[in-house]
């Protein structure tokens, strides 16, 4: 029932708006003088998204937002207010049903208090191998348990913190969990395809 609440939210309404689901995202976003602000987006839609801000910029900038499960965003500032601003999403119709979707997985995720996205099928990769890299540049080798579209297990000797960002292979992610053996991981942005999630994981 509430994947079908959430998915309905997204839809249309009579006048041809989007209507925006609440959601948690953070992310950084760059003004047009090039100068880039952390943010937190707590509404989005397909077509628009309400961000908490330090800098709120001007009506009708163009902006460009890098945020978490999502990626790249752009569009411009429709109004601005104490502490932020809403932003329209300039995207083709294929970017915006792909958008609908992660957004339901997102606002789903955060009603049924999931670390992840459960729906999505878990399967062993063919090649196990990979290596974790921190942001200080420190490199692990390690041995993926298994993947989805949304995250890893991952067997591993160190424990980083929850919500340490850490690139797996060539994907970005963060850690969510920690096991006796390992660590799972949540992805930056859900994936369309498991074969293209096994080609990222591997080391070059």
């Amino acid at each position: 029932m509430t994947n079908v609440m959430a998915a309905a939210a997204l839809r249309d309404d009579n006048e041809g708006r989007f209507q925006r689901v609440r959601v948690s995202i953070l992310g950084r976003y760059m003004l047009a003088d090039r100068r880039e602000f952390p943010c937190q987006v707590i509404e989005m839609s397909p077509g628009d998204a309400v961000v908490i801000a330090p800098v709120s910029g001007r009506v009708g900038e163009k902006v460009i937002g890098y945020l978490d499960h999502l990626g790249r965003v752009e569009g411009t500032i429709l109004e601005t207010f104490d502490g932020g601003f809403r932003m329209d999403l300039v995207a083709s119709s294929r970017k915006r049903e792909k958008l609908a979707a992660q957004l339901t997985w997102l606002a789903n995720r955060d009603l049924l208090n999931l670390p992840e996205d459960r729906r999505h099928e878990r399967v062993v990769p063919d090649i196990r191998h990979s290596s974790i890299l921190l942001e200080d540049g420190r490199r692990y080798n390690c041995k993926i348990t298994d993947i989805s579209l949304s995250g890893a297990a991952v067997e591993i000797d160190v424990r980083p913190a929850l919500g340490t960002p850490i690139t797996l292979g060539r994907m970005r992610a963060r850690v969510i969990r920690h096991f006796s053996d390992g660590i799972a991981v949540e992805f930056a942005s859900v994936q369309e395809m498991l074969t293209v999630v096994q080609q990222n994981l591997r080391i070059n």
